[in-house]
């Protein structure tokens, strides 16, 4: 069964690296399903929060998969509360699009603070240590990407188009889920999934 999912990103390793993400928690809920997901539109988190200018980019996302299909906004916290934040653009994209299921996640810090939440699961990957182990509060780490850097070995830096596919390929999903971020990602993922390939009571769509 085919599933059509369209996404908003902010970053430009985030255009590859969604989608990874994506498939990879479809093939755990259902190996039968095939998810098409367009190229992910990007668009600069500061724009993206402007009046009109998330309701825009849903309706252009929406076109992009049809009425059958779901939307996925996937941005960085950085300094903003996810709890608070992600609702309140949720309601925003549920005025444009309400009549088909939507998730918006925002990933606490940034995206990178994900794989940081599953370091051991990535130790002698992609340049970083052998011995890489996941810190306390990963969420709570200013600068992910630096951190990641920072635990490379040699003077490879962590480069957001190259490492940011290669390592959403490889980290632990199921450790990740400590990062409730990523937990809520997870689970938001599935929904969209059920509902595109069973159906839910229009309630439950958003």
């Amino acid at each position: 069964m085919a599933t059509h999912i369209a996404c908003i990103v902010e970053g430009h390793g985030d255009r590859e690296a969604v989608p990874i993400v994506i498939r990879r928690i479809a093939t755990v809920h259902d190996p039968t399903l095939a998810v098409t997901i367009p190229p992910p539109l990007r668009i600069p988190k500061s724009k993206l929060v402007k009046d009109g200018e998330l309701e825009r980019a849903v309706e252009l996302a929406a076109r992009k998969v049809g009425p059958e299909g779901a939307v996925l906004v996937i941005i960085d916290s950085d300094d903003d509360c996810p709890a608070i934040a992600g609702p309140a653009l949720l309601r925003r994209a549920v005025a444009a699009r309400g009549n088909m299921p939507l998730a918006v996640v925002l990933a606490k810090r940034e995206f990178e603070s994900w794989f940081i939440a599953a370091a051991e699961s990535l130790a002698g990957r992609n340049g970083l240590s052998d011995s890489l182990a996941t810190p306390e509060a990963p969420e709570n780490i200013g600068g992910a990407k630096e951190w990641l850097s920072d635990h490379m070995a040699g003077e490879h830096n962590y480069a957001e188009t190259i490492d940011q596919p290669a390592l959403a390929a490889q980290f632990d999903l199921t450790v990740a889920r400590r990062a409730d971020s990523f937990d809520k990602f997870y689970r938001d993922v599935i929904r969209l999934l059920t509902h595109l390939t069973h159906g839910l009571a229009r309630d439950d769509v958003n």
